[in-house]
């Protein structure tokens, strides 16, 4: 296996700490929590996107690229994350958004940018617009990569999520990262809980990390945009695409990707009210600033898991906190009247 030498930039704040959260699992009941600060990468306050970049950067700068160019929706972790990738390499940054009606955050693009829009305007990040689905996408980034060849430039285009078995090697590597940390503190976890989306590197290279690592704990991924078949159809390819990469013959079954879609709706990027729930449970028990697209809605499945008995104070489990934390800003309208007022009048 060739993980430890395939190339990689130093762009991320590594490790990430593991700390404990001892007022939440108080809160809860049990189990004991800890959270996997993937929050504090510190790449234009940080995220778990910034792993994945460091294995995409160094791919990038060995073409020779003179431009990162990336896609999501308007309030993208991953499109921010990648400008300002770019801008620490010395490359320049193209993102493709779609104004999505359904997608959170501002969808206008004659709006005043806010949340990560507003920071990929702050980095410079050349955007450009299209209309359409998922194959209009396709067909536009193509068309927009052409046109900067046209122009001298070249061009590396990454994936949504940077969820490719290059990006998703990151969290082969943040599985072994965290094993060292859970011995340094005589310890050991029952469960992980990370989100799982359809562009699944994330979740495929935890899977795979854990099989590989014979990690004592089960991955569980919480959905956030599909339901877990459609989710699944995507992870677990890219999860044995990653193993080829990496070079193990270890290959990944459908039961080693566990995903619980309880919990998404009513769709990507809309809080529920079991994710407002989580997002102030965390904040003050912990301080601790979840997002209502990714994060919140995993906090909530753990919640109901504790609640439900699925988890019990016997387990440990690690909560994987993936940054995003800009999108509280850019829903702000829509989500302050939720959570109660102060402690103390």
């Amino acid at each position: 296996m060739r993980l430890t030498s395939i190339p990689r930039v130093d762009i991320a704040h590594l490790p990430t700490p593991l700390e404990p959260a001892p007022n939440l699992s108080a809160e809860l009941g049990g189990p004991e929590i800890w959270i996997k600060r993937d929050d504090l990468t510190g790449l234009a306050l940080g995220g778990n996107k910034a792993r994945k970049l460091e294995y995409l950067v160094a791919d990038a700068l060995a073409q020779d690229a003179t431009v990162l160019m990336t896609a999501g929706a308007p309030q993208s972790n991953h499109c921010r994350q990648t400008a300002a990738a770019a801008r620490k390499s010395g490359l320049k940054a193209v993102l493709i958004f779609a104004p999505y009606s359904k997608h959170y955050g501002s969808t206008d693009p004659d709006q005043a940018p806010q949340g990560n829009l507003l920071l990929d305007n702050i980095m410079g990040a050349k955007i450009e617009w299209y209309q359409g689905d998922w194959q209009d996408r396709l067909r536009f980034m193509d068309q927009v990569a052409a046109d900067l060849r046209d122009k001298g430039e070249r061009p590396y285009v990454i994936p949504g999520g940077g969820s490719n078995a290059i990006g998703a090697t990151a969290y082969v590597n943040a599985v072994y990262e965290t094993i060292t940390q859970l011995r340094d503190n005589s310890m050991t976890a029952t469960h992980w809980y990370t989100t799982s989306s359809t562009s699944g590197g994330t979740h495929a290279g935890l899977a795979l990390g854990a099989k590989l690592a014979h990690a004592p704990f089960a991955v569980v991924g919480s959905a956030c945009d599909q339901n877990a078949e459609k989710t699944r159809s995507v992870v677990l390819p890219l999860a044995n695409a990653t193993a080829e990469h990496i070079g193990t013959d270890v290959r990944l079954a459908e039961s080693d990707i566990v995903i619980d879609d309880s919990y998404y709706l009513p769709s990507y990027g809309i809080p529920n009210e079991g994710c407002l729930e989580a997002i102030e449970i965390a904040a003050r028990t912990e301080g601790l600033l979840l997002d209502p697209v990714y994060t919140g809605k995993t906090m909530s499945a753990l919640i109901d898991h504790v609640r439900t008995g699925k988890l019990t104070s016997s387990d440990v489990v690690i909560f994987h906190h993936t940054g995003g934390t800009p999108a509280l800003f850019a829903q702000a309208d829509g989500i302050a009247g939720s959570f109660s007022g102060p402690d103390l009048d």
